[in-house]
């Protein structure tokens, strides 16, 4: 998205990066929060597919945690992929986008997602027919957007992440 901002002579300059609520680098709580939710869509079906995969074929719990994180950030770059790509831009480019705007914000999902995971007594070997296994799993995403909310917020108000993103919807 093209924004215009005026100069101290009154003239328009061309600023590419997000709506400010205000002065240059606030950044709505709204804002962060729409960019966490868009991440958390990816991270969470690459996860829970990857899980399913994994506990469906008997795989040990390092395996399904390797196919659900590399599934999650699959995911999470395929959407902002898919979005930069629908505004006309070539697939090389897109996809530097997709990486600058999503790295961070998949990297520190991932982290909190899979952290509560590890470390909550027996969640590790749920099955999927288990309350246990849903349950830690929703818990751990909300947690994860919780703590990724705040770190997606600092990176658009900086003009990183999903800021880069805007300039290409229409």
């Amino acid at each position: 998205m093209r924004h215009e901002a005026h100069t101290q002579h009154g003239q328009h300059s061309p600023h590419h990066g997000p709506h400010h609520d205000g002065a240059p680098g606030a950044v709505s709580w709204s804002m962060a929060a729409r960019a966490t939710l868009h991440c958390l869509t990816g991270c969470a079906i690459g996860e829970i597919l990857g899980m399913v995969i994994g506990t469906a074929l008997g795989w040990g719990n390092i395996p399904t945690t390797v196919m659900a994180i590399a599934l999650a950030f699959a995911f999470g770059y395929s959407l902002t992929l898919r979005s930069i790509l629908r505004a006309g831009i070539g697939f090389k480019a897109a996809f530097r986008v997709a990486l600058a705007a999503d790295t961070l914000s998949i990297a520190v999902m991932e982290l909190i997602d899979n952290g509560v995971i590890a470390v909550w007594p027996s969640a590790m070997n749920a099955q999927l027919a288990d309350v246990l296994f849903w349950a830690s799993l929703a818990l751990s995403l909300a947690l994860a957007f919780t703590v990724t909310t705040p770190v997606n917020k600092w990176m658009i108000g900086r003009g990183k992440g999903h800021a880069v993103v805007h300039q290409y919807h229409h």
